[in-house]
């Protein structure tokens, strides 16, 4: 079995996301007799107090915030899931030190973590989702600049929008608080926001629904909240893997679209309308875009007042100097042309990889 000591510092990203801990329920630990590694069932992880899996028991498969009587005692794990289990040195998911476990078959487990610390559990998919806060630092801006990219109540600040684990959808102004303005967002595959679809002044969201394809658009009230839906998209929307909204890429003062085609990588341009719909979309990238793992809204970054693109590389990327693939992890800029095409790519950093979106 593999398994990985990782240690992390509590690192803000530069949003702020405290305060919005989830109140998750805990399940209540199952004890037993002192046990084997071949006695934790398929589909659960288990944990017991002493190392070889002997003492007590705890069989569980769904997040657990705090441990109860396991707190700080468990020595030796079972993890019959198909998810890595993250088992944290503080409750609530917090971190100094975490304990990456992998997913191993019958009978299989491991005498560890080295220190008896650990007091919660997350099932994750990814290493990287381990090491990082559901909710980062947040820090406000003294004084905020101009109007900008983002700016969803229009006090003159960049705001953030978050879906939490429970489908619950929060406003993020940037200056330190939040609100919830909605639940039910789990129904949703995607969402993406940056530009004003409807043509009022305000952004808007943009929401894929997993269950038809339908692509709807949400229009901002101006306080971060949202009005009733308008269906922009009556079908074919689960046949991109990455939809993304940027704003105007095309300088005729409209908000456009960007997606990526599962089937074939290209990627697509579908110009926004006075009307608040889409046009018939455009062919933007013929290729080489299934290397992207994300697709992140900066606005104009370059300066020269034409929105730009960034994305994230997947494993099948081969960085610049390299003949093969498995460089994931890297931002790459494109600025925009204003036509609704970018330039070539520049490679910005490789340490993107620890992240698990970016919008």
């Amino acid at each position: 079995m593999r398994t990985a000591l990782l240690r992390g510092l509590t690192a803000g990203l530069g949003l702020a996301m405290s305060g919005l801990g989830l109140a998750a329920t805990t399940a209540t630990p199952a004890q037993a007799a002192p046990a084997k590694y071949e006695d934790c069932p398929t589909g659960y992880f288990c944990a017991w107090t002493n190392d070889n899996a002997t003492g007590p028991m705890l069989k569980v498969k769904t997040d657990q915030p705090t441990l109860g009587a396991f707190d700080n005692k468990i020595r030796a794990t079972s993890n019959r899931t198909d998810k890595i289990a993250c088992l944290y040195s503080e409750p609530n998911y917090g971190y100094g030190s975490y304990w990456a476990d992998q997913p191993n078959g019958p009978g299989g487990g491991s005498s560890g973590p080295a220190e008896s610390d650990k007091s919660s559990i997350k099932f994750v998919l990814t290493d990287r989702e381990c090491g990082l806060n559901a909710y980062p630092n947040w820090y406000s801006e003294v004084s905020p600049a101009k109007a900008g990219f983002g700016d969803l109540n229009n006090d003159r600040r960049a705001d953030v929008l978050v879906r939490d684990e429970v489908g619950r959808l929060w406003f993020l102004p940037g200056d330190g608080t939040g609100k919830q303005v909605g639940t039910g967002w789990n129904a949703m595959s995607t969402l993406t926001r940056h530009g004003d679809f409807t043509g009022d002044g305000k952004e808007d969201l943009l929401a894929r629904e997993a269950s038809t394809g339908k692509l709807w658009a949400y229009p901002g009230r101006g306080d971060g909240g949202f009005d009733d839906r308008r269906l922009i998209g009556a079908s074919g929307w689960n046949g991109m893997s990455l939809i993304t909204a940027f704003g105007d890429l095309t300088r005729d003062g409209r908000s456009d679209l960007v997606a990526r085609e599962t089937s074939t990588g290209k990627l697509w341009l579908y110009p926004g309308t006075a009307s608040g719909g889409l046009a018939d979309r455009i062919l933007t990238g013929r290729s080489g875009w299934g290397v992207m793992g994300t697709f992140i809204a900066v606005g104009d970054y370059s300066g020269d007042g034409v929105n730009d693109l960034a994305t994230i590389t997947n494993d099948k990327y081969t960085a610049d100097g390299w003949s093969s693939p498995g460089h994931w992890g890297w931002l790459l800029s494109y600025e925009g042309q204003g036509n609704g095409y970018v330039k070539d790519h520049r490679q910005v950093d490789g340490d993107w990889y620890r992240l698990n979106g970016a919008f």
